[in-house]
């Protein structure tokens, strides 16, 4: 069954994108131009997040070692680890709190982690929502651009106003609003509409009213 999830609130999406758009000197849009500030990512490094499975290996103890879910909560329990918090680290301080809590029990333990199935925690998820073919949250993948996200969630509807799209970013704390340009960029293959994504973006795609 199709996810509708994102697909419930089109009319609301396209009016709040074009409440973006036809505000005229009182929009606070900004110009897809200022996204090139944004060409030099800064590092990225992958955080844990609820829906994520971690491979847990202990060097010469493979009774404490496992493959583990984090929960919805965040936690994870593995043999010897009860309800230890996984979300909001990286790998290896993960692996760190993992060896601090089997040293207990463990002389000198060596905890490697290995995340599979990517999900990441909500704050670096990045959003489509809107006339996307597949309106879904991503992971954030390093140096990830418009092109990759369109691909990722199949292109646009029929229905879709791919020039008046609207990303969402949050810039030294404070929500910016950038209008991005869709259709050049997958119907004409201009290559300056594909800007960088960043983790946390959300990119509303409206409808058409044409």
């Amino acid at each position: 069954m199709k996810n509708n999830y994102f697909k419930i609130p089109l009319l609301w999406v396209s009016l709040l994108a074009s409440s973006f758009l036809i505000g005229g000197c009182t929009s606070n849009i900004v110009p897809a131009a200022s996204l090139e500030e944004f060409k030099t990512i800064p590092d990225f490094n992958y955080i844990i997040g609820p829906g994520d499975n971690v491979n847990i290996f202990v060097w010469r103890n493979p009774e404490v070692s496992q493959s583990v879910p984090v929960r919805p909560d965040g936690k994870i329990t593995t043999p010897l680890v009860e309800d230890l918090q996984a979300s909001g680290s990286t790998p290896t301080e993960l692996a760190r709190k993992i060896e601090e809590v089997l040293g207990i029990y463990i002389k000198d333990p060596s905890v490697t982690v290995i995340v599979t199935g990517f999900v990441g925690p909500y704050e670096q998820q990045v959003r489509v929502i809107g006339e996307a073919a597949q309106p879904q949250a991503l992971p954030y993948r390093e140096n990830m651009t418009l092109l990759d996200l369109m691909i990722a969630v199949g292109g646009l509807t029929e229905f879709a106003a791919g020039n008046n799209t609207v990303l969402v970013r949050r810039v030294n704390g404070k929500e910016m609003q950038y209008r991005v340009r869709i259709d050049d960029l997958i119907e004409k293959g201009d290559i300056s509409a594909n800007v960088h994504i960043l983790p946390g973006d959300i990119m509303i795609v409206p409808e058409s009213w044409f």
